[in-house]
């Protein structure tokens, strides 16, 4: 018995159960309610019937009365027989003067007292007779021949009430049949609030298995208990990677993720720029490896997968260099897996490469107030290299459902290529970039196209969530798609694509960090080599030379720092680092030139005794370099005016394992999210900024020491393996959601 009232406590207990009860009892009050109301109503309609009819009968008798023929009594009485086989008219009968019932039809009641209704009004009576009969009388003045009396209608109201019974019986049914729909709507609506109460439960227990800021699985709908099971045993790995044995993310646990979560995918990454360059330089042919931060986080997963990137060759010497498939096993020295290169014309470099997308989508989504140049023609060669990439995907491919990481703004189309000819493929694409808001995007002519085209992707990553919705404003606003902003996802034509924020970050260790001397022997090194004295503060600047960067801002601000400051004339430099790049463009050219102009300017105006406020070095560095500039720095300055993340703000930090120097980081760049320790700026605001590097400068070297120890832990722990692992992490949770589901 007592397990019996538990079992019963237990259901009882259960979110459906009560929003059932809930219902039944809330149908039965209305069933009463609406019954009671009814029974009024329908006495009131029955009220009317009557006396409309009883008014109807004497007008009926009244004119007939007055034409020939029927004045004499006898006439007049066969007439209100007629008229009396309504069953529901009892009698009609006629009295005179004298109070006497002169005319009577067959049933009229016998002891009906005429003298009672000689002086009324057609009010109507309703009374019982001895004989127990319900009756109603309405009664109306009428002359018949020369005789004037008082006309009789009598109503059985017997038949009325079980016509009323009837209709209330119908209603009542009615009522009932309401009250148990909405029952049945309440015991659903209570079903789909316990599911999604349990699917809630669900997601919670995920969650709990990582933390709140981690790159857990996107939420997944089991749809049985074996696959609840299977579900929880895929949390214990994820427990396993976010609080167990691999809390530092490495090209080792990068490794381990491949062989665990993804054993035998194919994996192929697809981005402009290769991770090995050949070029002939003085008659040789020389390997050169770029400094990317994204072949930093790709290449362990390249070589843990032995997978193909496929990239566009632009070297000097790249064609002489691969086999007649165009593909090269690299690292040269270890080769672990293939680098097939794409070629393209100088015509395609242009209309593709200058002009869509870094004419067109650059200036588009970085806020720098450049106008985007929109060229019908560059569009369409653009669109022809999204296709022929894609189509390299494809004979790449060794299996139906590779993993497909498409990188960077060169791509937009790319991912619905893939998906048109591998529909399984599991795709998944980085926009490296920040992506505008639905106003800005709006000027584009090709936005639908961008839009589907990204939507192709299994998965679509920005750096920061508020990019994130910035997509989901644009999709909702410019093409047909549902928006799940709960689940952080996107459905377009059947197909759901998960958007999610995966901030990138730096190697940890940096390998530009090892070798390094000491932080005190790289600040002798950078002041001999710019013929600096011991006593001048040193800020550094590492860009390349792009509008986006805020370098001319930057050098506003010294000249706002001496004007506020004076005491820092001669006690104060700006080294600053500017790469050319993309100088067939016209902005970047124009940049560099009024760069060069404003740095002259400003030398011309306050240099002194062999001392100038700006060193402009307008050349390539190597990685190695960068870091002893960063090492010799008393400030980073990075103050760009729109910026996905910024990685220079993390190589600085990464740099200063002495745990000195500050970083000046404005608050448009993505890096400003996760290192809010910094000085955060405005770059449009000149004398905020001169009013920063004042504050940097006289910070103390224990306020530097705590500032900078925040910040590298941050770093070392959210590094680029990490980044990539998050991707990866977030492929093999759909790839499992995808086998439930076919097995289901």
């Amino acid at each position: 018995m007592s397990r019996a009232r538990a079992n019963f406590r237990d259901f009882a207990s259960r979110p459906g159960v009560f929003y059932s009860g809930l219902g039944a009892i809330a149908g039965v009050v209305l069933i009463f309610a609406l019954a009671s109301l009814s029974s009024l109503i329908i006495n009131g309609w029955i009220q009317r019937d009557m006396d409309l009819r009883a008014e109807l009968i004497y007008r009926s008798i009244r004119d007939q009365a007055a034409a020939s023929g029927v004045s004499e009594k006898s006439a007049l009485g066969k007439v209100m027989g007629q008229i009396a086989e309504d069953e529901r008219i009892l009698g009609i009968g006629f009295c005179d003067k004298a109070g006497k019932l002169a005319i009577a039809t067959a049933e009229m009641p016998a002891n009906l007292d005429c003298a009672q209704f000689a002086h009324r009004t057609a009010e109507g009576l309703t009374f019982t007779t001895p004989k127990g009969a319900h009756i109603r009388i309405s009664f109306f003045p009428l002359t018949v021949g020369d005789t004037s009396g008082t006309l009789l209608i009598v109503h059985d109201l017997d038949v009325v009430e079980r016509r009323e019974r009837e209709a209330r019986l119908y209603v009542t049914a009615t009522m009932a049949a309401v009250a148990v729909g909405f029952a049945i709507l309440a015991i659903v609506l209570a079903l789909a609030l316990r599911r999604s109460w349990m699917q809630s439960l669900r997601r919670a227990l995920e969650e709990s298995a990582r933390p709140a800021a981690s790159f857990g699985p996107p939420t997944v709908q089991p749809v049985g208990d074996r696959q609840i099971d299977a579900l929880l045993a895929d949390i214990r790995v994820w427990r396993k990677f976010t609080h167990g044995v691999t809390t530092k993310w490495s090209p080792d646990s990068l490794r381990d993720l491949l062989h665990d979560e993804l054993p035998g995918a194919q994996v192929m990454i697809v981005s402009n720029r290769e991770p090995y360059i050949h070029n002939r330089v003085d008659g040789e042919v020389r390997l050169q490896i770029p400094a990317s931060g994204l072949v930093s986080a790709l290449e362990p997963v390249m070589r843990a997968c032995r997978g193909v990137w496929i990239a566009h060759g632009g070297g000097s010497a790249d064609r002489e260099t691969v086999d007649r498939h165009d593909r090269l096993p690299v690292p040269p020295d270890d080769p672990a897996y293939n680098l097939r290169r794409v070629w393209l014309s100088d015509e395609e470099q242009d209309g593709y490469y200058y002009g869509a997308a870094n004419e067109g989508l650059w200036p588009l989504c970085h806020i720098a107030f450049i106008r985007p140049t929109f060229r019908e023609q560059d569009w369409a060669t653009y669109k022809a290299v999204n296709q022929r990439f894609a189509d390299i995907v494809v004979e790449e491919a060794t299996c139906d459902n590779p993993i497909v990481l498409v990188q960077d703004y060169h791509f937009a189309l790319l991912p619905r290529m893939v998906r048109k000819r591998l529909p399984k493929a599991t795709i998944v694409t980085f926009w490296h970039i920040p992506w505008p808001n639905a106003e800005t995007f709006s000027i584009c002519p090709w936005r639908e196209e961008i839009l589907d085209g990204l939507l192709g992707s299994s998965i679509l990553g920005f750096h920061t969530q508020f990019h994130c919705n910035n997509f989901f404003d644009a999709a909702d606003r410019f093409i047909e798609s549902r928006i799940d902003r709960e689940n952080s996802s996107i459905w377009l034509r059947c197909a759901e694509t998960l958007v999610r924020p995966y901030p990138i970050s730096i190697e940890w260790p940096p390998r530009a960090l090892a070798g390094q001397p000491p932080a005190a022997q790289c600040r002798a090194n950078v002041r001999a080599r710019f013929g600096l004295g011991d006593d001048v503060r040193i800020a550094v600047g590492v860009e390349r030379f792009d509008y986006t960067k805020g370098i001319l801002d930057r050098m506003r601000a010294v000249e706002d720092l001496f004007t506020q400051s004076p005491q820092w004339l001669a006690k104060f430099v700006l080294i600053q680092v500017a790469a050319p790049t993309r100088s067939k463009l016209g902005a970047y050219a124009a940049l560099q030139e009024e760069a060069e102009q404003l740095a002259g300017r400003i030398n011309a105006a306050y240099a002194r005794d062999g001392w100038k406020p700006i060193h402009l070095v307008v050349r390539h560095h190597e990685p190695h370099e960068v870091f002893e500039l960063f090492r010799a720095a008393d400030i980073c300055v990075v103050s760009s005016l729109h910026d996905g993340m910024n990685l220079v703000a993390k190589e600085f930090v990464a740099a200063r394992d002495d745990q000195r120097g500050v970083l000046i980081l404005s608050s448009f760049a993505g890096a400003a999210y996760e290192l809010p320790e910094a000085l955060i700026v405005n770059p449009y605001d000149s004398n905020g900024m001169a009013r920063a590097y004042d504050r940097a400068l006289r910070m103390s070297p224990e306020e530097q020491g705590e500032r900078m120890r925040v910040m590298v832990d941050q770093i070392s722990e959210r590094n680029v393996y990490r980044w990539a692992a998050q991707m990866l992490l977030d492929a093999a949770w759909l790839r499992k959601r995808e086998r439930i589901a076919a097995r289901a």
